[in-house]
């Protein structure tokens, strides 16, 4: 049985309402919250316990829409609530029960961990995007030297980046692979070079390969991006361990000179419900390998095996990704997708990128990896005050 959350939004009028009829705040906060509505899709389930939860959704006041194995399960999130306790239901849906409950989204995490202790969740996190690679599919060759490096990593700064995200590997669609002491020349040099003008500044070295996140860390980064989630190299995971590293698990499919193709972007229903599924294995494999639930971030892997129309889903669905509970890391700076929908070309994508971002953070995100953060600090600051109105 495999249960999706679906998308939902909070219910400040209602709140508001109650405060103009002389309710106390927390009572307010605590009501709107139970009436706030969820939906949940839920395949794989049997035709018998179908049939034994139509009572008892009737009686809870729960919507159901059914077919052969599937269910389509939404309601104010207090009758959910009421319903995700197994030990007072029937025998015959205590299972849907359970999952249900397991699906219903947590509280948001407020830090993430890290090599250099925890990062705060509580307002917008920007990753600036730092390339050190001649063929980056949107700014390759322009932070090729020590110099070049700093003053990019000072544009990030000043744009508001609180994380560094640097990498020496190009995932543009049909990039040649890029061979270990290529990379290690590339990102090693870069590393020490922050660490030496920047210390306080945390560094996320983006790669795929143990070797080079081993020295990355060893000099001083304290985040491994990964956009195979360990699938390319899994003993990346124990280098991360080790380190106590944060990491991004990203989704993705295929080789890495294909992730940005078409080649898997096949998924068995719907994409949000493919996306959260695998993300859910790829965390299960990094908390095997010894890596903390608190050192975990994930990432929906927006232009990764993902026509654009899939993309735009995935960007409605983000709160699906973040009901895993784990802090949900936005990666849609300047991609494909964004151009398909506004015909822009790469270098004039940052407003979409900014929008992107903004439509995320409503949905949960509290990361966001770009190349221009000065213009997507804006749009997030606008959403972070209308979520903030909200609660």
């Amino acid at each position: 049985m495999i249960v999706t959350p679906l998308s939902d939004r909070a219910p400040a009028a209602i709140r508001d309402a109650l405060l103009s009829h002389g309710w106390e705040g927390e009572v307010c906060r605590l009501t709107a919250s139970g009436l706030e509505t969820s939906a949940f899709h839920v395949t794989g389930i049997a035709s018998t316990m179908i049939e034994a939860m139509l009572p008892v959704a009737n009686k809870l006041g729960l919507e159901m829409v059914t077919g052969e194995d599937w269910i389509i399960l939404t309601g104010a999130r207090s009758r959910l609530g009421a319903f995700a306790r197994p030990w007072v239901q029937p025998e015959a849906v205590r299972d849907l029960a359970h999952a249900i409950g397991m699906a219903m989204p947590a509280d948001r995490p407020v830090e993430w961990r890290h090599a250099r202790g925890a990062l705060s969740l509580e307002s917008p996190v920007l990753m600036g995007i730092l390339n050190v690679t001649p063929d980056s599919f949107s700014d390759g060759g322009t932070a090729t030297d020590e110099a070049a490096v700093l003053r990019r990593v000072d544009a990030l700064l000043a744009g508001g980046a609180g994380v560094i995200d640097l990498g020496g590997e190009s995932t543009a669609p049909f990039a040649p692979p890029v061979p270990l002491d290529v990379e290690m020349a590339r990102v090693l040099p870069a590393v020490m070079a922050i660490v030496r003008e920047h210390p306080d500044v945390l560094i996320s070295v983006d790669t795929v390969k143990h070797e080079v996140a081993q020295a990355a860390l060893d000099a001083g980064a304290a985040i491994v991006n990964d956009v195979t989630a360990g699938r390319h190299d899994v003993q990346l995971l124990g280098v991360a361990a080790r380190h106590k590293a944060g990491i991004v698990l990203s989704h993705s499919r295929g080789e890495v000179g294909r992730l940005a193709s078409y080649d898997a972007a096949e998924y068995d229903g719907d994409v949000a419900g493919g996306v959260t599924r695998e993300l859910d294995v790829s965390r299960a494999t990094a908390l095997a390998a010894g890596i903390a639930m608190e050192a975990i971030v994930l990432d929906p892997g927006f232009g990764f095996a993902k026509h654009p129309e899939q993309n735009i889903a995935l960007l409605d669905q983000v709160a699906a990704v973040v009901a895993l509970g784990s802090p949900v890391l936005i990666g849609a700076s300047r991609k494909r997708f964004l151009g398909e929908v506004t015909g822009r070309p790469l270098e004039d994508r940052d407003r979409a990128t900014a929008a992107a971002c903004a439509l995320s953070l409503d949905r949960g995100a509290r990361l966001f990896r770009v190349h221009d953060p000065e213009g997507t600090r804006d749009a997030l600051a606008v959403a972070e005050a209308l979520w903030r109105s909200r609660q």
